[in-house]
């Protein structure tokens, strides 16, 4: 599934951008409610996530159902059951948080950037998505849940926002 859609401002679309699907919001957002719950070591439940995010509580069973298959949460059962996180969140980035519910962080039209073989005028253009790839990489595997809690982001985070144009739609 892909994370990145590259879009031509225009009267046929009302979004501009990047998509990141719902499916990867809420999932980022989830653990993000597990890794600030995690100093006291007492699972979550899935009701509590839902209220604290305000996200669909099916839709969450099933994200986090995803995140135990990728191994970055574990389960207990039980009336005081519901999800940790499997490992400290200094060492779960949001790009593999993303991967976990959605596949591969940047594909074009279904395929990995690297798999693209144009002819003619676009020869190069794969280069480009291998680089779009990159930077999105860079960004999102550089990125702990931890450093997303604390806001003191990592240099790549920084020098993106760091841009003039980093905060405006185009």
């Amino acid at each position: 599934m892909s994370q990145v859609v590259v879009t031509t401002p225009g009267p046929a679309r009302d979004t501009e951008g990047m998509d990141i699907s719902a499916r990867s919001d809420y999932a980022v957002r989830a653990m993000l409610t597990l890794a600030a719950a995690a100093d006291g070591g007492t699972p979550v439940s899935v009701v509590r996530l839902a209220a604290e995010q305000e996200l669909p509580r099916k839709f969450l069973e099933a994200i986090l159902a995803d995140l135990r298959r990728a191994e970055l949460v574990v389960s207990r059962m039980g009336a005081s059951g519901g999800y940790l996180l499997a490992r400290p969140a200094t060492q779960i980035s949001v790009g593999a948080v993303i991967r976990a519910v959605d596949g591969p962080l940047a594909e074009v039209r279904g395929e990995r950037p690297q798999a693209m073989t144009y002819d003619g005028a676009a020869t190069h253009l794969r280069t480009v998505w291998v680089a779009v790839r990159s930077s999105v990489r860079s960004v999102l595997d550089g990125t702990s849940l931890a450093d997303v809690l604390s806001g003191d982001f990592p240099a790549a985070v920084e020098e993106a926002l760091a841009a003039p144009d980093a905060w405006e739609n185009r």
